[in-house]
Order: structure tokens, then sequence, then C-alpha cells
């Protein structure tokens, strides 16, 4: 019986279907550091913690979402990659974000909001890259003219800009 078992376990394991998550190591940024992620992470550059620099997110896929926002006039191009794609970069888990900024701002986000909406972690505005003094270099951004429901100060609230840092929980 146990050798049966045994044997099972090893074709599932030969097939390629998920036994388990493998942790993966993340290469270091070359570049200057925008970006720390830490928390429920399987994938990190450390075994603590994943880093980006401009580059590593610009690979990990790019979106572009046109909306407007109380804090800008008319419509503005803001691309990035989406929320859910880092995520699963980092091999992350759980329920929750907790997005941090420069000015130590920090806002609960549901990672359901990731999966339910196109929400993107904005590195350029109108195609420009965003300086500090413009609400840069990140900027978490829902897709507004989208979905008019998300156009109230709960969503408002969770648009963290000069974001330095996420953790997953």
């Amino acid at each position: 019986m146990l050798r049966r078992l045994l044997s099972a376990v090893g074709i599932l394991l030969l097939v390629g279907l998920p036994v388990a998550v493998q942790a993966q190591s993340l290469p270091a940024p070359t570049g200057t550091p925008i970006l720390e992620m830490s928390g429920n992470i399987t994938n990190t550059v450390d075994g603590k913690v994943a880093r980006f620099d401009m580059a590593a997110l610009e690979a990990i896929g790019r979106k572009t979402v046109r909306t407007s926002t109380k804090w800008t006039e008319g419509q503005i191009s803001f691309e990035g990659v989406l929320m859910r794609d880092l995520l699963k970069t980092v091999g992350a888990s759980g329920t929750d974000i907790v997005a941090v900024a420069l000015n130590d701002y920090k806002v609960k986000i549901p990672i359901a909001d990731f999966e339910k909406f196109d929400v993107i972690l904005a590195y350029r505005r109108d195609g420009r890259s965003m300086p500090v003094r413009d609400k840069g270099p990140l900027w978490i951004m829902y897709p507004f003219d989208d979905n008019p429901a998300l156009k109230t100060d709960l969503y408002f609230a969770r648009c963290a800009w000069q974001l330095k840092a996420i953790e997953v929980r």
C-alpha cells in the first residue's frame, strides 16, 4: 500500500502537477532600487525581501490605464505593471497588502482588488517617468474611468503615490 502511494506521488511529480510552491531567488537590482516588497512572499533577493529597480519592474510587463483622477485634470495615460503580475512575480500569498509611501503614508488594500480590476503600479504618466515632486516614482492607480463605481473615497485612498514599499499580509 505504501509503495503504491509513493509511486503515485512520484508520478505526480514527474508529470509536473504542483505539489508545493518552490521559492525562487530574484536577481538583485542593477540600478537604484525604487520598490521593496516583504511579508508573505516566496521569491526574494536575499531570503527576506524583493527589491526592484525600474528595469526590473518594466520587465514584468506593461499595462496602460487611461483614466481621470481627482488629483489630475482630464484623462491621463498611466503606464505600469499590473499589481496581480507583480504579486505573482514575488510569489505572494495573503489577503491584503500594505502600501507605504515615502512620507510613511500607509494604506491597506485587499489583494482581491487586483484580481477584480486592472490596478497598476504606474511608473509613467503620459509617457514620462514621474519625479517624486509629481507623485512618483511609483503610484498605485485604479482604472476609474473603466468602472465609475471606483470613484469613491475608499478607492481614491488606495492610490498611494510616491510608493516605496509593499508588505504582503
